[in-house]
């Protein structure tokens, strides 16, 4: 009830009202049944804009950082991230990793749309990365279709490190599902799973035509990140 209230209500007619997201291919959506959203990411609003746009109610797996915050900042972060139909997860590997898994196919079990993004982490300069192989083995554990989705200007109306958005259309184009029931009983096979990761990322490019770039997301990040001595040895301004 109080997902339908803040996105009918609340928060949805006034976010459509200031921003006009458009969509294209909302009929691409399944009806009824579950399915895996697979998106690029390349905005904190990717989360909010995808929900909005459709009919359906969708839930991510957000990183477990956004329900631990302190304070009012805190507080309001967590209280969104619910509201929204968001869940909690580890991104820290291992065990965490199969928990986040597990998780997932509990909200496809329930016949819910559950939204993925591929790349694991936001997109630092608007190119599409490498896939993680977790939503292929999803998909063929839980015997579900993936539909690629695509944000459109997301990351200029909310660009990394930025608090307050730019007034900028925002755009979601979603694609066809993608089926990959031939490869049912096959997910414990590393090559199937990359094999299937790399289907939908090549979708995904299609779809928005970014530019891809075949290394992870979170690797480009961390060469973006000075080591301990260059930031002793940084000048001072």
């Amino acid at each position: 009830m109080f997902y339908w209230l803040m996105k009918y209500v609340v928060i949805g007619p006034i976010v459509k009202a200031i921003f006009r997201p458009w969509i294209v291919g909302r009929r691409n959506i399944p009806k009824t049944g579950a399915a895996i959203l697979a998106s690029n990411h390349l905005s904190f609003a990717d989360s909010i804009f995808l929900p909005l746009m459709i009919d359906r109610p969708v839930t991510f797996l957000a990183k477990s950082d956004y329900f631990t915050g302190k304070g009012i900042k805190g507080w309001a972060t967590r209280v969104f991230f619910k509201a929204t139909g968001q869940l909690p997860i580890d991104r820290s590997g291992g065990k965490a990793s199969e928990a986040s898994l597990n998780t997932g196919l509990q909200v496809l079990g329930r016949g819910d749309l559950l939204g993925i993004y591929p790349e694991g982490t936001r997109s630092p300069d608007g190119q599409l990365y490498r896939g993680r192989t977790g939503i292929a083995r999803m998909a063929l554990e839980a015997r579900v279709p993936v539909v690629p989705c695509v944000m459109v200007d997301t990351d200029t109306m909310m660009p990394i490190g930025q608090r307050v958005p730019n007034v900028v259309r925002v755009g979601v184009v979603i694609g066809e599902p993608l089926d990959f029931s031939r490869f049912h009983g096959m997910e414990g096979d590393r090559y199937i799973l990359r094999s299937i990761t790399d289907e939908i990322m090549v979708a995904l490019q299609r779809l928005g035509e970014q530019k891809y770039d075949d290394v992870y997301a979170s690797t480009v990040k961390d060469r973006a990140l000075p080591t301990r001595s260059e930031q002793v040895l940084a000048p001072i301004d």
